[in-house]
């Protein structure tokens, strides 16, 4: 018996050192996320956790980032509730615009059925592009809120008298207030930032890479379900 139990023992130690384990990462506050303060409660009820996605349509790093947010969106619990934040950082580049046309659609209820199709008339089929493609340089004419408008008619049906008229209204303005507000408040001074629940901030670079940001994400949560 002595010598079996040696024999599995020796069995076991070899298994341990050949086979590589994989820790779980560790993530640290101040190098990793960062604490927003004082935090911003939300909304949601009791339970539910906010990942919000600072973001605008005319950054290139956020298109490039979509199908990192199309993995987060899939990995998270039930109890967490994306949502989405445009940013005016670039007014040279049209943010502002972009931020209008998104809240608009927002308040029309089509803003999340139209999100990739709208980063795919800026980046891929240049229907409401930023950059000239002769010169790669910022285009002269910059799309206005009724090339946005006639975009979300052809999308999502809204007529375009209506998607003007909502992007004039009290509601969307008290929106971009809000919007901006936020912004300043989580100390997001790039695009994307990822917030969570309104007390941790973090960005693909201090998460070491997009498949690192989707794990420190779902860690963020799972430390807020608590």
């Amino acid at each position: 018996m002595k010598l079996l139990n040696c024999a599995a023992l020796s069995a076991v130690l070899a298994l341990s050192i050949c086979v590589p384990v994989h820790a779980a990462p560790t993530w640290t506050e101040g190098v990793n996320y960062f604490l927003v303060v004082p935090a911003r409660p939300t909304s949601l009820p009791a339970g539910k956790v906010e990942v919000t996605e600072v973001f605008s349509y005319a950054c290139p790093a956020c298109n490039l980032f979509v199908p990192t947010m199309h993995k987060l969106k899939a990995s998270l619990p039930p109890n967490a509730v994306l949502d989405y934040l445009p940013a005016s950082f670039n007014p040279s580049e049209d943010w502002p615009m972009f931020q209008l046309a998104y809240l608009t659609a927002q308040t029309l209820g089509v803003a999340e059925q139209t999100h990739d199709a709208m980063f795919n008339a800026v980046w891929q089929s240049g229907e409401l592009a930023v950059l000239d493609p002769a010169t790669r340089g910022i285009k002269s004419h910059l799309p206005t809120i009724e090339d946005a408008a006639k975009f979300y008619k052809e999308k999502a049906g809204v007529p375009i008298d209506k998607f003007l008229a909502t992007a004039k209204s009290f509601a969307v303005d008290m929106k971009v207030r809000t919007a901006e507000g936020l912004i300043q408040a989580y100390m997001a001074d790039s695009t994307p930032t990822i917030v969570v629940n309104g007390k941790y901030r973090l960005q693909v670079t201090s998460a070491g890479g997009p498949d690192q940001l989707v794990e420190l994400v779902k860690y963020l949560v799972a430390k807020e379900s608590k």
